[in-house]
């Protein structure tokens, strides 16, 4: 839904209810996920920004930006759910699957230092 949401421009929310009303069934975890990043995509977006020297939000590949925007939801907004170093995880194994194997790496550190960041305080 996050994917379909960048490529199309559509907030994931309609995005949702759009899937919803095409009979597919959406687990709450996910519901909640996608509405998480939704709410708080002003903020995700700043702060990969912040975090992805020379490399606009713009310039990512769509799968790799969506897997970022999910990270940074999981690390900054969402609990303590899913443990920091889980959702890394999870997260470049995402890209090396879905993207490059160069993503990971690339995703591995701007989740890392939003990670460290996280820590400090």
């Amino acid at each position: 839904m996050l994917y379909q949401a960048d490529v199309t421009g559509a907030d994931p929310r309609a995005v949702l209810e759009e899937w919803r009303a095409t009979g597919r069934e959406v687990e709450p975890f996910v519901e909640r996920l996608v509405a998480g990043v939704a709410e708080h995509a002003g903020l995700i977006d700043e702060t990969l920004a912040a975090h992805s020297e020379h490399w606009p939000l713009d310039r990512m590949a769509s799968v790799d930006r969506v897997v970022l925007r999910l990270g940074v939801y999981e690390l900054r907004f969402g609990g303590d759910d899913v443990p920091q170093a889980v959702a890394i995880d999870e997260a470049v194994r995402a890209v090396k699957e879905l993207s490059t194997e160069d993503s990971g790496a690339f995703v591995n550190g701007i989740l890392g230092t939003v990670a460290a960041e996280r820590e400090a305080g």
